[in-house]
């Protein structure tokens, strides 16, 4: 038998970032970068108001001054009007502050108040006096022109996308999204919601791992049921265009275990014995393309225990994520559990504020409904055989 870390260390070696592919920002949101982004020019491009109000010379705005407006400047405004001592300009946030300008009164710090009207007035007094430089957002304080707006390796959310396209970009270089195809193998699989025989279950293993790949960011390209036929599996191995392919059922020592019959002796995949409860059947190899091929156990919670352990690592080193690891803490046992002393222990919990407790159901691999509750999965090292009420434990936070 190898150790969890064994196996994941040697999937990690094969699962090398794909190569980045020029993106359009609009579809990058999840997306690694792979290059930085340079701004094409300072941010902000301009000095410009940071309120609506009245641009102004501030040595006339005292309290009490009176001055004349003569022009406006919304914003989206190219103007800009020169005006002389005792005269005001209104601006609206975001428009370039006039160059005779060196502050801005707010509306709310004028005798008018905050309501402007849809002409600008004749003229304002103003009631609280500004500083040299107030309200105005000068060109470059954000960034300069050529600053690295944001750098490689960087997850693009909203606010990394915003920031690159006020830099100037509307594509940038970033590693796609790993392409996934999920094959569910056993003839006792039927559809959800058809009526099952005897000896025939719903296949609920297609769904768990479609919607933990899309959560792990990769993009599912096919999800095929097949059943204990080697020629069957074959075929569809042969269909498959992906990054990656993920084999749920047939991968122990079982008579009909056709995924180890078809993959094992010439599919490039070593099958392994790991040191984990559940998921203790494991393979994983690559293709003479390049795809990487994982088989998983069939039960249930083995599958989400296997693919967090094994295969969402993998999936977000693709990605070129650098971080591949969920978080861990450390809570107190709320109750004790027992722990296969000879193997490490992934047990589906219930996490709270201070304390964890196994979810109802317990840690065998079939039992599908204690999955339905439990937000994270707790670790227990192998040569522990219980866990005591009050023990620490450390918590892998789904």
């Amino acid at each position: 038998m190898i150790t969890v870390d064994q196996h994941r260390n040697r999937i990690l070696a094969a699962a090398l970032p794909l190569p980045p592919v020029d993106t359009a920002l609009a579809e990058a949101d999840g997306l690694v970068l792979a290059q930085d982004v340079v701004g094409r020019w300072p941010v902000p491009l301009f000095d410009n108001s940071a309120m609506d109000g009245y641009a102004v010379r501030a040595a006339d705005a005292a309290v009490g001054a009176r001055l004349r407006v003569v022009a406006d400047v919304p914003a989206g405004g190219s103007a800009d009007p020169r005006f002389g001592p005792g005269e005001a300009v209104r601006i609206m946030t975001g428009a370039p502050v006039p160059t005779d300008a060196d502050a801005i009164v707010p509306l709310e710090a004028t005798d008018l108040g905050v309501t402007p009207g849809a002409a600008a007035p004749g003229a304002i007094v103003v009631r609280a006096a500004p500083l040299a430089g107030a309200h105005v957002r000068r060109r470059g304080e954000d960034a300069p022109a050529g600053a690295v707006t944001v750098a490689t390796g960087a997850v693009l959310g909203p606010w990394q996308l915003s920031a690159i396209a006020s830099s100037g970009h509307e594509r940038v270089l970033a590693h796609p999204r790993p392409r996934v195809a999920v094959i569910a193998t056993g003839s006792e699989l039927v559809a959800p919601s058809g009526v099952p025989a005897r000896g025939q279950i719903p296949d609920s293993n297609s769904f768990l791992l479609v919607a933990a790949l899309r959560d792990a960011g990769a993009e599912v390209v096919t999800v095929r049921t097949v059943a204990d036929d080697a020629a069957a599996l074959t075929a569809t191995l042969a269909e498959v265009r992906a990054d990656a392919v993920v084999l749920t059922g047939g991968a122990s020592v079982g008579a009909f275990d056709v995924v180890r019959s078809v993959l094992g002796a010439s599919g490039g995949v070593r099958f392994e014995s790991v040191a984990v409860q559940p998921g203790k059947p494991q393979g994983f190899g690559t293709a003479p393309d390049g795809t990487l091929l994982f088989c998983l156990p069939g039960n249930p919670v083995a599958v989400a225990v296997s693919f967090e352990m094994f295969v969402r690592p993998a999936v977000r080193a693709l990605a070129g994520h650098r971080e591949v690891q969920r978080p861990t803490v450390i809570r107190r046992a709320a109750a004790g559990w027992h722990s296969p002393a000879q193997r490490d222990q992934v047990l589906p919990v219930v996490v709270g504020p201070e304390t964890v407790r196994p979810a109802p159901g317990g840690s065998g691999s079939h039992l599908v409904a204690s999955l339905a509750s439990a937000n994270g999965l707790a670790l227990v090292p192998a040569g522990v055989d219980r866990v005591a009420e009050g023990d620490p434990v450390a918590v892998l936070v789904l």
